[in-house]
């Protein structure tokens, strides 16, 4: 029922920030709760961070954990991830993910939902 479209990924340097854009539409979107993966070439897809929207929590995955940080704004319909000193391993396309559970996990299949993704590349 929602329709997820990323974007602001791009060619970065170390240490650089960056921040990504998630913009969501449809039916009761504001009852989602709200994921970023990244997935890198050759590699499984991984979470990174999420909004409970139930208990308005944020969840953030160990490798990036007090860099990013993920800001909803129901009244833009947009979900971002701020993105700081980042490092070669935080290369990848990263996507957008959206559910109805109130609590997720770190799994994609707690996500009904997805974008397309948007690459964001870290020179090294």
């Amino acid at each position: 029922q929602v329709q997820l479209a990323e974007g602001g990924g791009r060619l970065v340097e170390v240490g650089d920030s960056l921040r990504l854009s998630c913009l969501a539409t449809g039916r009761n979107v504001d009852y989602y709760s709200m994921a970023w993966f990244r997935q890198a070439p050759g590699k499984e897809r991984e979470f990174v961070a999420a909004y409970s929207w139930r208990g308005r929590n944020t969840t953030y995955a160990e490798a990036i954990k007090g860099r990013f940080e993920v800001v909803r704004n129901n009244a833009e319909s947009r979900f971002y991830l701020q993105m700081n000193q980042l490092q070669p391993d935080d290369t990848g396309v990263y996507y957008c993910a959206a559910g109805t559970r109130h609590y997720p996990g770190p799994y994609s299949f707690h996500f009904s939902s997805w974008g397309q993704g948007t690459r964001v590349t870290v020179s090294s």
